[in-house]
């Protein structure tokens, strides 16, 4: 089996803590060869974690032909440019989320892919999480009927006050949060050969910076079940992920429960419109009322890491398309919807610094 060599930009929560924690656990595919940190400490500690050599600047690696894929795990704000570079010098890129702030500097991104005849793939692995599997089959089964409406809630009660609530890290919950239950919606929404329509609403509840910590968004297009997506910081109540509505039954759940139901039109009471009052036997009126038989399912994750098992499926895709040239299933042009998406929610809700 090839194995991969990898160099790594950042040593902070995504370097060290979810691409290095999840590589050294697939040492079979992936060798950490390098380590990219301006701090002296993170790469002494790379050095030891990994037994790989370390570097304070991204540019130490141009040249080298050794390093089959970079992993870009910077600053947000500097996700775009590094990318663009490390593509131009004829490096494969997997870049962090959000992986730029507008589709212009997304499509800059895909056209030195292409230029250069090189891979881009953006770390999108809630595509893979197993409670947004469970979604889709149980969406693709039918059992619900036609789909009406899908809500995506990505809530909590917190305050930051860290770089990433800041609007020039490219901060704020629907860039740092966003990515993920916005990935989720366009790919329910299935429309990614037309514009969706986009209403948002932002807010700055419990943040210390100047970007915002709540969000809604309203996702439509033809033929396709409204979609309800929040990221809020001011839910104290946060009560499911996803809640689904359709025209036989609905879902409910969190990221490791889910429970659903649903009724069989075969099997429900026959009934017509009717366009006189209702009555009962009686000849009292009378309130539309008929019994349903539900089938009632739920799931519960088998494996509670659900990060890690994301996490290597979106790495085992990588390194097929790296090896066999299997095709990327999170497709950088579906990202460039996603950030077309996030772009027309700020142009919508700009905002300005915070008041003293």
């Amino acid at each position: 089996m090839k194995k991969l060599r990898i160099a790594i930009i950042g040593q902070g929560r995504s370097g060290r803590d979810i691409h290095g924690k999840y590589l050294l656990t697939d040492t079979d595919r992936f060798t950490i060869a390098a380590v990219v940190d301006e701090l002296v400490h993170r790469r002494a500690r790379a050095e030891k974690e990994y037994g790989c050599e370390s570097m304070a600047d991204y540019r130490e690696l141009f040249g080298r032909d050794d390093i089959d894929l970079v992993v870009n795990s910077t600053f947000s704000h500097l996700h775009m440019p590094i990318t663009v570079d490390l593509l131009n010098h004829g490096f494969n890129v997997l870049t962090e989320k959000p992986c730029a702030r507008t589709a212009d500097e997304m499509q800059a991104m895909i056209d030195a892919a292409e230029k250069n005849h090189r891979m881009l793939a953006v770390f999108q692995q809630s595509r893979f999480a197993p409670y947004f599997e469970k979604v889709k089959e149980v969406l693709a089964s039918g059992v619900l009927g036609r789909t009406v409406q899908i809500s995506i809630a990505f809530n909590g009660y917190s305050r930051r006050w860290d770089w990433q609530c800041c609007q020039d890290f490219n901060g704020g919950n629907l860039y740092n949060t966003g990515p993920h239950p916005v990935d989720q919606a366009l790919n329910l929404l299935d429309y990614y050969e037309g514009t969706p329509g986009i209403f948002c609403r932002m807010d700055r509840a419990n943040t210390f910076g100047d970007a915002e910590d709540y969000v809604k968004l309203i996702l439509t297009a033809p033929d396709r079940p409204l979609i309800d997506v929040e990221i809020s910081s001011c839910d104290a109540y946060p009560s499911y992920t996803y809640k689904i509505q359709g025209t036989r039954g609905g879902l409910k759940g969190s990221m490791t429960h889910i429970d659903w139901k649903y009724y069989s039109e075969i099997d429900a009471p026959k009934q017509h419109l009717i366009r006189v009052p209702l009555e009962n036997a009686e000849g009292l009126p009378a309130y539309c009322s008929e019994k349903l038989t539900w089938t009632e399912e739920s799931w519960d994750t088998s494996d509670p890491r659900t990060f890690t098992y994301a996490a290597k499926k979106l790495y085992s895709n990588l390194y097929d398309h790296l090896t066999t040239g299997a095709p990327l299933i999170v497709k950088p042009e579906q990202v460039k919807q996603q950030m077309y998406v996030m772009e027309q929610c700020h142009l919508q809700n700009p905002l300005g610094p915070v008041e003293e």
